[in-house]
């Protein structure tokens, strides 16, 4: 009788391998866990604003656990609102700007009186510490769209009539509110309290929104790159090792050209030349990695293209193309995918690197490598370990499992390791 790993096809038997190996399944969640996180972005990033960039300069490097009374002023001109798939990809745009207070807020007649985060300040005269002066905005305008050029004939954007303001809005109609009710719509719209759980950097943005929307940076990056690779890898390796020859000769010595240049060198040229951009990264990245692979591929096929099927393919009359697609590349997948594992940690990596040093992503779209460049720039100051720690803390992580999962892929699909 025959024993089930007999009977079962190499894939199940590559599947049953990997699932034996612990660390390959931990990379893996952490993979599926980090690639659900850039999948749902804004929907769980508490800034949805576009790159979360909704922050205050008045916060700026609070440390994690960080929780802030806020003022939300309306903004004086029109948002747009956005469809479920744009908020997904973009994000949307805040009604509101937010100013953080210290303590508590008064008010007076038509007005909201409050001192501006944290309440005190250094005088730059004496160096002596002092209270900040208090602030004063007018109910009305926190609370509506009253656009700056519809102004009254009293020079205001608005007149009160006993306890009854009357404004002009966007559309230019005349509105009435009532003190009473504009001060419960403004307990209730403008008021609120904001943590911030891993705290905020140096332009007062939220770390973990920042973090979150970094995931789908980086694995999109990787992603690209991958392809990209893998379509010139595999192209390349297969045209030399079915073809040899000529053709091996020209393509081993642009393998040999492109391995002689250091992958971060490539990538700054390249994003030197073409100007620096997320498309630019894509095709830079891609670029660096696409050797190795032709190298497997080109080495697989010279072996597996002297098989007796592969002849036959010959003899039936078969194109060369059809020959290489569908019989041999089919028979050199597991090798492939190995690779592109390993692969797509070394882009997030170089896409890093690239954005640690100015060439790659561009402020204020996040990136870890960006945050991890604001943060290194902000290490001399106090309390700024966060803003290098849990973007490093990320980076770190996401190509730990990747690479764990690829070394996982590569003893599964070894047939030494059968039993």
């Amino acid at each position: 009788m025959q024993s089930n790993q007999e009977n079962s096809t190499p894939f199940q038997q590559v599947k049953k391998r990997l699932l034996r190996n612990k660390m390959a399944i931990l990379g893996g969640s952490i993979i599926a866990f980090a690639c659900l996180v850039a999948v749902l972005g804004y929907l769980i990033m508490p800034d949805d604003t576009p790159n979360a960039n909704g922050g205050s300069q008045f916060i700026r490097k609070q440390l994690p656990g960080f929780e802030v009374n806020v003022l939300k002023i309306r903004k004086q001109r029109e948002i747009t609102k956005v469809g479920f798939i744009e908020f997904m990809l973009n994000g949307q745009e805040s009604e509101y700007s937010i100013y953080p207070y210290a303590n508590d807020y008064e008010l007076k007649n038509d007005s909201v009186i409050f001192i501006p985060f944290p309440g005190i300040e250094k005088d730059k005269a004496t160096g002596q510490i002092k209270t900040i002066q208090e602030h004063l905005l007018r109910i009305v305008r926190v609370v509506y769209n009253i656009p700056s050029d519809k102004l009254a004939s009293n020079g205001s954007n608005f007149i009160k009539e006993g306890d009854t303001f009357k404004y002009l809005d966007e559309n230019e109609t005349i509105q009435e509110v009532t003190q009473e009710q504009l001060e419960r719509e403004f307990k209730e719209n403008c008021i609120e309290t904001k943590k911030y759980w891993l705290g905020t950097n140096g332009s007062g943005r939220d770390i973990l929104s920042l973090l979150i929307f970094g995931t789908r940076i980086s694995l999109f990056i990787g992603l690209m790159a991958v392809i990209i690779s893998l379509l010139l890898g595999v192209t390349l390796g297969a045209l030399a090792g079915f073809f040899s020859g000529r053709t091996d000769n020209f393509i081993n010595w642009l393998m040999t050209v492109t391995w002689s240049i250091p992958n971060i060198m490539l990538v700054i040229i390249i994003s030197v030349l073409f100007n620096k951009g997320l498309w630019v990264v894509f095709i830079a990245v891609g670029l660096t990695m696409w050797v190795e692979i032709a190298r497997i591929v080109r080495t697989e096929i010279m072996t597996i293209k002297e098989k007796q099927f592969v002849e036959a393919a010959r003899a039936f009359g078969f194109s060369n193309r059809r020959i290489i697609f569908k019989h041999i590349l089919p028979n050199v997948i597991g090798p492939i995918v190995v690779i592109a594992t390993n692969n797509f940690a070394l882009a997030i990596l170089i896409e890093a690197g690239l954005s640690f040093l100015g060439f790659g992503v561009q402020p204020p779209m996040p990136s870890w490598g960006v945050m991890v460049n604001e943060g290194f720039a902000l290490m001399a100051t106090k309390d700024a370990w966060h803003l290098v720690v849990f973007p490093s803390f990320a980076i770190s992580l996401v190509v730990l499992a990747f690479n764990l999962f690829g070394n996982g892929l590569r003893d599964a699909y070894d047939p030494k390791s059968l039993k």
